[in-house]
């Protein structure tokens, strides 16, 4: 069963959509009205001319293609991005060039894709103590390069 999601398209590209059975993502087409010239290391908000109004407990996660990151260096900072379901402004993409060349996007490009995630609210409980666990708190690498 499909959540159905209002959107709208200011842009002259199909809606985006999933390429195979099994994806998870939807592409996302750059929507610019020239191209756009990311020398390397720079980066540049893309827009896409979509508009969305996601259920309540809802997100969208805009993430990289990995195509893109692999072929070009291009990807997506502030990943995943997350437009939050009373966001009512235009999805766009924030691309960084980690390539050692300029990359061009052109109109039309598939530049990122965007994942549906239902969330859950919390609410906090102060405590004056956590659970021990046996990981405690290491982390950023303390299990080895192995």
């Amino acid at each position: 069963m499909s959540t159905l999601i209002p959107i709208v398209n200011h842009s002259h590209h199909p809606l985006p959509a999933y390429a195979t059975q099994g994806s998870s993502g939807l592409d996302l087409r750059a929507f610019v009205t020239a191209p756009v010239q990311l020398a390397p290391l720079e980066r540049a908000l893309i827009p896409t001319g979509l508009h969305i109004a996601l259920p309540n407990n809802w997100e969208a996660q805009v993430r990289p293609r990995s195509g893109l990151a692999i072929k070009q260096g291009l990807t997506c900072l502030n990943t995943p991005g997350t437009i939050d379901a009373d966001y009512r402004g235009e999805i766009k993409v924030i691309l960084i060039n980690l390539s050692n060349e300029i990359q061009v996007i052109q109109d039309g490009d598939r530049i990122a894709q965007i994942v549906f995630q239902q969330v859950e609210k919390m609410e906090w409980q102060l405590v004056e103590n956590l659970e021990t666990t046996q990981r405690g708190d290491g982390g950023f690498g303390h299990t080895g390069k192995i």
